[in-house]
């Protein structure tokens, strides 16, 4: 089996670096290739892939700005391999990465996988604050940070892997971005194939990010929900309206201490303080505890608002998703 691993890239040829730094030195002793697919950048990164052209086999195409989905299936239709290995560009490759992939396919195969992140201690107090928000069971279940307690993993494209198979008969990836993972995944199950975790293929996810553009990104997952929601309601999951309850719950509480009724403020300290207590003793670092409060603060005020926004004019109002938000649409190229 040899495997394409599929990297879009944007205006971070820095990024790219790093990345086929961390897989020149894989302990994977079977040959697999690299495709780089530069979406329309304006800062190329070719001149980077030459520099790796003589340690591995990789190839670079550009093409029109189309969105990462689109860049996706762009470098799958070209790719030579049986199997292809997504990451986004700000991740770097543990060595033992592809074996353990390798190791899970061939005990227990699945057409498709999602494998979950972890930072390194060279990352930014920030960006393991961040990591914490995504990572935690005190916030989205541990599920990206490699909890196995769910049935249908919905992978995520910083870290997946297709079968060639699975690919052309769901023709890959859609054009709502963020959203595209778990729409993807849906397609897939009604398709008839099946996705699973590997707790074990983890990635270090940078998120080149600060907190504006965290709060912009959540936002986006937000209001990606209800439109997918609206797309299947027989995946629609209560815990999908968990940050926007949290949020309006929390108003609710701020509110009702104007009458000296203590105790949901009480409750929502208590949570905080869980957060805080967590995300130190995991980093080491009472500073990161304290980046982890804004994050998480962040990340549900984020994706409730988002949430909300879109509950409202896709399911109430019945507007269609792509005329209330064309920000999550890109129009295909490839």
């Amino acid at each position: 089996m040899q495997f394409s691993i599929i990297i879009p890239v944007y205006n971070r040829p820095d990024e790219i670096t790093e990345l086929l730094e961390s897989l020149v030195v894989t302990e994977y002793d079977q040959p697999f290739e690299v495709v780089i697919i530069e979406d329309g950048s304006s800062i190329s990164c070719k001149e980077v892939v030459e520099v790796f052209a003589s340690k591995i086999t990789i190839s670079y195409y550009f093409k029109e700005n189309s969105g990462p989905g689109d860049s996706r299936n762009f470098g799958m239709k070209v790719a030579k391999g049986d199997y292809y290995i997504i990451f986004d560009s700000d991740c770097i490759i543990p060595k033992q990465y592809l074996g353990e992939v390798a190791a899970e396919l061939q005990s227990q195969y699945v057409d498709c996988f999602g494998g979950p992140d972890a930072a390194l201690d060279s990352f930014s107090d920030v960006q393991k604050a961040i990591n914490f928000a995504m990572t935690s069971f005190l916030t989205t279940g541990g599920i990206r940070g490699g909890s196995e307690k769910v049935n249908k993993f919905q992978p995520r494209s910083f870290n997946m892997g297709i079968s060639k198979i699975a690919f052309e008969a769901s023709k890959g990836f859609g054009n709502i971005h963020p959203g595209e993972d778990p729409d993807l995944s849906i397609r897939l199950w009604k398709l008839g194939y099946q996705t699973r975790l590997f707790s074990k293929a983890f990635v270090y996810h940078k998120r080149r990010i600060d907190w504006g553009k965290f709060t912009v990104q959540v936002t986006k997952f937000g209001k990606a929900r209800p439109i997918l929601n609206s797309w299947y309601p027989e995946f629609n999951k209560l815990t999908f309206f968990f940050p926007t309850v949290f949020i309006l719950g929390f108003c609710g509480a701020l509110f009702v201490l104007l009458w000296g009724i203590l105790f949901p403020i009480y409750c929502y300290t208590a949570y905080f303080l869980a957060v805080f207590l967590v995300a130190s003793w995991q980093n080491k670092n009472l500073k990161i505890g304290f980046l982890s409060l804004i994050a998480v603060y962040k990340q549900f005020t984020g994706y409730g608002v988002g949430f909300l926004k879109s509950y409202i004019k896709v399911i109430l109002l019945n507007q269609k998703p792509e005329l209330a938000f064309p920000e999550l649409f890109f129009k295909s190229k490839s």
